[in-house]
């Protein structure tokens, strides 16, 4: 889906040349200098601007760094720097995964260009109209990709602010880049000593202090920041409201007042010192030959770009074999009130931001991550393959076992059941596929989801839903980031539900508040009393209870410390 947003992309781009050359160019001053936009037809895009001190040298691997000199007069640049990426496994030695290297290689995935370190930007798109004293709410976009790769340059929000002017409640799109990898999400006791830890989710924040600073000059309300992420960027959006233990203010005012979130809430996750976090670290100091150094971290300060890219990505890439056992991703650091617990940890004791939320899943989230286990094949496999995601959990094969019992392993009667869903016996391209595939998309997505819902919900106003609109595609369903696809690239009818309904929350904290016209609905509060969500069909909506899986999901209730990643 990346591969679709860039092209896509690309020909929009290449179409705004010479539209914008027959227009006098947008204009905005801020603190740091003065930003030349581009316009096409009602539109303003003022792209790479640099909310941040360049992460290089001595600053790679800290903190971000606010800017605090002027940068003089910036021209729009269509294609902001991307941060470093890391799509596949450096020399991995697995077959199945080298295949799929061989493939994410090509030139068409590998369609992001320019990428490097100086990458901290952000993108403002805004109604042409707007002015200093328009004060539109403002939503702020967190891109996903497994905290591995990503940008803001393959996510154009032309889409999203042409239509909350169609629906007469304009909004300002704001898009962030944030440091990936092991250049954002390295872990170990050395960056944890200095506090240098969970810098992707850093750098997010420092992007949300920018807009509060400076997104009134472009006509944006500060107090009405509305925070949207997909996948990685969707659990980002969820630990923003958990960061600083659910104090989402600065300098006294509140950064966003609601959320939606995309296929991604709360993610389980041990210490940044846990051993497997420790390991990745130890990897990527022996990939970059700094291994007898002193010191290590200072090693990898000095080291070039190059050999720190390519030390960096020499651990497992969430496209192979490990698949969502990410060998990056935020990880609490308990010597740090940043990100100090265990998001679940966190939720159960209050300590999160009590503002409105839309959260929601694809039905088949696990299918793109269940690629790579074709020798997968017993259910003993399953568990013991499963189980080795939770090292520290002494008794993880017990409790994989008794959560893989809830997912029927029925091959003898050629009915093997899983995701993609409702597709019988078809689509199981080894004999553990679906199975897998379904446990997968559950307990990093789907079921998660729910879990974090019973928390929240009697605390603040929630709506859920599930998207069905690829059903039918073989192998994979409605899978994990179509729903990219539909609110980016696809005119239809889920897009203009979609876009209707998150348009409508981000003006009045409302879904249904702007229209419920056909093809849109009622869309009911989510309460454990009530669980109803909203599914977005490929020709309609409908109302559907949220029980699907409830053995699964009431065995997860019971093992919420079981399973830590």
């Amino acid at each position: 889906m990346r591969h679709l947003l860039n092209l896509s992309f690309f020909a929009f781009s290449a179409l705004a040349v010479p539209l914008d050359s027959r227009a006098a160019r947008p204009s905005v001053t801020i603190a740091n200098g003065t930003l030349i936009g581009s316009t096409i037809g009602v539109i303003d895009s003022f792209r790479g601007i640099p909310y941040a001190q360049p992460p290089l040298g001595e600053l790679r691997l800290r903190p971000p760094q606010s800017r605090n000199t002027s940068f003089g007069t910036i021209s729009d640049n269509p294609l902001p720097r991307a941060c470093p990426q890391f799509y596949t496994s450096v020399n991995s030695g697995n077959l199945p995964e080298d295949a799929i290297s061989v493939l994410s290689n090509t030139p068409l995935a590998q369609a992001v260009t320019d990428a490097g370190e100086d990458c901290l930007t952000i993108n403002v798109q805004r109604p042409s109209t707007a002015s200093t004293t328009s004060k539109l709410p403002v939503v702020f976009w967190i891109y996903g990709g497994a905290f591995e790769f990503g940008s803001t340059q393959t996510y154009d929000g032309t889409t999203f602010v042409s239509k909350s002017i169609q629906l007469g409640a304009p909004v300002i799109y704001v898009a962030v880049n944030y440091r990936l990898g092991g250049f954002g999400f390295l872990a170990g006791s050395n960056l944890a000593k200095e506090g240098s830890t969970n810098l992707g989710l850093r750098d997010q924040r420092l992007g949300l202090q920018w807009v509060q600073e400076n997104i009134a000059a472009f006509g944006g309300d500060p107090d009405k920041v509305t925070l949207w992420g997909e996948s990685a960027g969707s659990i980002s959006v969820f630990d923003q409201t958990v960061i600083n233990n659910g104090d989402n203010t600065y300098k006294g005012k509140a950064l966003f007042r609601g959320v939606i979130m995309d296929s991604g809430s709360i993610t389980p996750a041990n210490n940044v010192t846990t051993p497997k976090a420790q390991t990745v670290y130890d990897t990527v100091v022996a990939n970059a030959g700094c291994s007898s150094s002193a010191n290590t971290l200072a090693c990898l300060r000095k080291i070039d770009y190059t050999t720190f890219l390519n030390a960096v990505n020499s651990v497992p890439a969430t496209f192979g074999y490990r698949s969502v056992d990410l060998s990056y991703l935020p990880r609490p650091d308990a010597g740090d009130k940043f990100f100090s617990r265990s998001p679940d940890l966190s939720v159960a004791s209050g300590a999160f931001a009590k503002v409105p939320i839309i959260i929601g899943d694809q039905q088949d989230e696990g299918t793109l991550f269940s690629l790579a286990q074709s020798n997968i094949t017993t259910n003993a496999q399953l568990i013991q393959y499963l189980a080795s995601y939770f090292p520290t959990n002494p008794n993880a094969v017990a409790d994989i076992a008794g959560l893989a019992a809830t997912y029927p392993d029925l091959p003898l009667l050629g009915q093997p059941a899983g995701s993609p869903f409702n597709t019988g016996s078809l689509n199981n391209i080894y004999p553990q596929y679906k199975r897998l595939a379904a446990i997968l998309g559950d307990i990093t997505f789907t079921l998660a989801r729910r879990s974090y819902l019973n928390l929240v919900a009697s605390q603040v106003p929630a709506w859920s839903y599930l998207s069905t609109y690829f059903a039918g595609t073989p192998v994979l369903g409605t899978f994990h980031a179509t729903d990219i696809v539909v609110d980016y690239i696809t005119p239809g009818i889920p897009q203009q539900s979609v876009l209707t309904y998150y348009v409508s929350f981000v003006n009045r904290l409302d879904p249904n508040a702007l229209t419920t016209a056909a093809p849109l609905i009622t869309w009911p509060k989510w309460t454990a009393s009530s669980p109803k969500l909203v599914n977005f069909a490929a020709l309609g909506n409908s109302l559907i209870p949220d029980n699907f899986r409830q053995a699964s999901s009431d065995y997860l209730a019971t093992k919420s410390n079981a399973f830590r990643i």
